[in-house]
């Protein structure tokens, strides 16, 4: 990509008012192109065409839609290897990771192809003689989609697939820090059978483009995934128009080691749920809840396999681990290293900046010792290849630990134990439970989310989406007299 590349808006690729660099974070000499940043007045062109294109495609057919969405979802795993290319280019995962999150995100258009042919309503007679009751779902109008940089596509692909599934016209505004893969997705998207001004790509920053999609009457929903202050601004503004808001946000994940544990499980667990994705994922274990009676055991094979990872270029064929998103990222995530120490951690390995064979923001997985849950860095989401290990004195005290977050998404425990299995799924208080599995990933037709400030709104994912993406009619049918 050497050309600027464009926003797609009411069925057109347009300029914006200016642009900006997307560069490779695995080798800073690299600059991926550059991606023009939509105006306020293409904002409006872009919601006004919406609304006319949502009506349209709520009157075409069922299987014409699923045709639609299944093109989409084809076409994206048959290119997995191109795009998911791209992806690891622009955002720095490992290339297997990127190719599978490409393939995974097609997969997510294929499942709400077929959710389409699926969307039956319900009849029944109503308490009163000679009236039925028919209770349907209709779409909520037009949806604004708010996606992150550390899923580029796939965190996208689930909010975007399910809109069109239930009928909706979609206004997205990526990340800044991975457009590429937004125009790639948004290309396939616009050779579709679709209205003009069905689906509009509106690159530009979150403060200036963001805001305004959220505060605009002509929005009827809000899907969003980032960062819990940004969630809450988005909230505020979105009640001014009593918009429906779904929003994913932060995470403080923990993974419970217990004395029964299969060890080198739980540290095989621990090493791709802490460090996977460099750490960028809201599901990453951030906290390793130990039992003491195993710790030692766990903690010395710990280090040596986050010492082990292979930390480069995301294209390159040995990486494990790819380089932090950004400068920013970078930093911040070194300050919680510091953050780390001077609130008395020991950090036994890693979380230093490293030189590689091209300049980027490299950064060994780090692993604290020694840390207590009250500590910042068990308390804040670092979105870094850091972990901190907390070392607890049985059971009851590893699930008070787990459960002692502000937020609440995903949690698990490593045990052999039925007992402590089941009572684990059951008491911990997170949206997602996992058993002797790492606590990041997850399934594309379940629904997905969390507690606290992990989440707010209806789940995403699955069947459940339609509680997001739909309104609720019911309508009384009175039969009359026969004769």
């Amino acid at each position: 990509m050497t050309s600027t590349q464009l926003n797609y808006i009411a069925g057109e690729w347009v300029s914006g008012t200016s642009e900006i660099a997307n560069i490779n974070p695995s080798d800073l000499s690299e600059s991926i192109g550059l991606f023009t940043q939509a105006s306020s007045s293409q904002l409006d062109r872009a919601l006004d065409a919406a609304r006319v294109a949502q009506t349209e495609w709520a009157t075409y057919g069922l299987e014409r839609k699923q045709n639609v969405l299944m093109a989409i979802g084809t076409e994206m795993m048959a290119r997995a290897e191109e795009l998911g290319t791209l992806l690891s280019r622009e955002e720095g995962k490992p290339l297997a990771e990127g190719k599978g999150e490409v393939f995974r995100a097609g997969q997510f258009f294929t499942y709400y192809a077929a959710e389409i042919l699926r969307q039956i309503g319900d009849n029944t007679d109503s308490v009163r003689g000679g009236i039925e009751v028919d209770v349907r779902r209709e779409p909520v109008g037009v949806v604004a989609v708010i996606s992150p940089w550390n899923f580029p596509t796939a965190t996208a692909s689930w909010k975007i697939a399910p809109a069109l599934a239930f009928g909706n016209a979609v206004i997205w505004k990526p990340a800044n820090l991975t457009p590429a893969s937004a125009v790639a997705l948004t290309e396939i998207i616009s050779r579709q059978d679709i209205p003009k001004g069905l689906f509009n790509l509106v690159m530009g920053a979150g403060n200036e483009v963001g805001q305004k999609l959220v505060e605009s009457p002509k929005i009827d929903a809000v899907s969003f995934t980032g960062s819990v202050p940004v969630g809450k601004q988005i909230a505020a503004a979105a009640i001014q128009n009593l918009t429906k808001v779904q929003m994913e946000m932060g995470s403080k994940n923990a993974l419970a080691v217990m004395d029964d544990a299969d060890i080198d499980l739980a540290v095989s667990l621990s090493l791709g749920g802490a460090f996977g994705g460099t750490g960028q994922k809201c599901t990453a274990s951030s906290r390793l809840v130990v039992h003491e009676a195993v710790h030692d055991v766990f903690v010395e094979k710990l280090i040596a396999g986050a010492r082990a990872m292979k930390v480069g270029h995301a294209l390159a064929d040995d990486t494990q681990i790819g380089p932090v998103v950004s400068a920013q990222q970078l930093a911040d995530n070194l300050a919680y290293v510091d953050l780390g120490k001077s609130e008395g951690a020991e950090l036994a390995c890693g979380g230093e900046r490293v030189s590689r064979d091209t300049e980027g923001y490299f950064m060994t997985p780090g692993v604290f010792l020694n840390t207590a849950n009250n500590m910042r860095i068990n308390r804040e989401e670092m979105f870094a290849p850091l972990a901190s290990v907390i070392k607890v004195g049985g059971y009851e005290e590893a699930l008070s630990v787990v459960n002692d977050t502000r937020f609440g998404l995903t949690s698990g425990i490593v045990t052999r134990s039925l007992a402590r299995a089941n009572h684990f799924r059951r008491n911990a208080q997170t949206g997602c439970v996992m058993v002797n599995l790492p606590t990041a990933g997850t399934d594309y037709h379940v629904p997905f989310g969390g507690r606290g400030d992990s989440s707010y709104g209806s789940r995403e994912q699955g069947t459940y989406a339609a509680e997001f993406y739909t309104t609720v009619k019911t309508a009384y049918i009175s039969a009359g007299n026969p004769e």
